[in-house]
């Protein structure tokens, strides 16, 4: 083994760490990956036939079987850089056994793209505040880029932000390939709430496409949901920022639209009819705008910025009120 190699531990197996994980290692620089997930069954899987059974298995699997491993305190502890990709609502689960020792002298990535339940935190200031995490060392790993188009190496671009842009410049060249373009931000608050937000607004469009809403008015949703992501990042974390770059409006753009998003699936299955459990159940992924919704509506009790959108959001979700009457009220609001 190289001793100069980089090590980089991938946190998670869904579909977008399975991503991550064939951007790492179809990337030339030199680096060696250790892969942690839950399931033993997955994990045996993939040792043996080197794609991943549940999420985009078509992407072989480069790691070294030796370094996937179900004890995440171990594979932690082998790495230098830390990439969590679970659910935010899995998170706190994940980390059992866990100490801040543990992620003493490490960078750590997120590349999660939702709020911890019950602390209503964003992964950045859960981590800091839970772990002692210096935000410093702390990334972000956002869009606009779908696990599906990865794996069928569509052109796509990431943002890594990080409030050391030397640090996020020279860590996003481990991301860089034939497929993935990189961009560097020191805005991890920005980048890291509008991802947030973008699932609850690709909920809304999804209910708004499954009640029978065109493209017309989607268009006018999106507009006003670009508008409604810089009021609230904006009030959480006033700094200059164009809010029409990539990582913020492209995101919610590709989010919003794409056949490949979960939470406007999630959201076209609840225009349509089905209860919330309904559609949890028949969707095989996590979309991460349910929970956020909820935890936004929290969260604004602070900041109490206008949000029509994810308000309405919320109502369907959690207050059981009708879609069609919900989304006809929030239609009177939009321009």
């Amino acid at each position: 083994m190289e001793q100069n190699k980089l090590k980089i531990a991938v946190i998670g197996g869904g579909s977008w760490a399975t991503a991550n994980i064939k951007m790492l290692t179809d990337n030339a620089l030199s680096k060696e990956i250790f892969w942690w997930m839950r399931s033993r069954e997955t994990l045996q899987h993939i040792r043996k036939f080197r794609h991943n059974p549940k999420y985009i298995s078509s992407v072989e699997i480069s790691v070294q079987p030796e370094n996937l491993s179900t004890d995440i305190k171990e594979v932690v502890s082998k790495a230098e850089i830390v990439i969590l990709n679970v659910p935010a609502a899995f998170l706190k689960e994940a980390l059992t056994g866990i100490t801040a020792a543990d992620f003493t002298g490490k960078k750590i990535i997120s590349a999660i793209k939702g709020i911890v339940p019950d602390e209503n935190q964003i992964v950045g200031d859960f981590i800091h505040q839970h772990y002692n995490f210096p935000l410093n060392n702390f990334l972000v790993l956002s869009g606009p880029c779908h696990a599906e188009e990865v794996a069928l190496e569509k052109l796509s671009y990431l943002t890594l932000a990080s409030q050391d842009r030397k640090l996020a410049a020279n860590l996003a060249g481990y991301f860089n390939t034939r497929y993935i373009k990189t961009n560097v931000s020191d805005d991890i608050y920005g980048t890291e709430y509008a991802a947030v937000l973008k699932n609850i607004y690709a909920i809304a469009s999804g209910i708004c496409h499954g009640i029978g809403y065109g493209d017309n008015f989607q268009a006018v949703l999106i507009s006003n949901a670009i508008r409604e992501i810089k009021r609230f990042v904006d009030a959480v974390h006033p700094i200059s920022r164009d809010i029409n770059e990539s990582a913020y409006l492209g995101d919610l753009l590709v989010t919003g639209y794409s056949q490949f998003s979960r939470n406007r699936t999630f959201g076209n299955m609840i225009g349509k009819g089905y209860s919330v459990k309904s559609a949890q159940m028949e969707m095989n992924m996590v979309a991460e705008g349910y929970y956020a919704a909820n935890c936004l509506h929290e969260v604004n009790k602070k900041y109490t910025v206008e949000m029509p959108i994810s308000k309405a959001v919320y109502a369907v979700l959690y207050q059981k009120c009708n879609p069609v009457a919900e989304m006809k009220q929030l239609a009177e609001l939009l321009s």
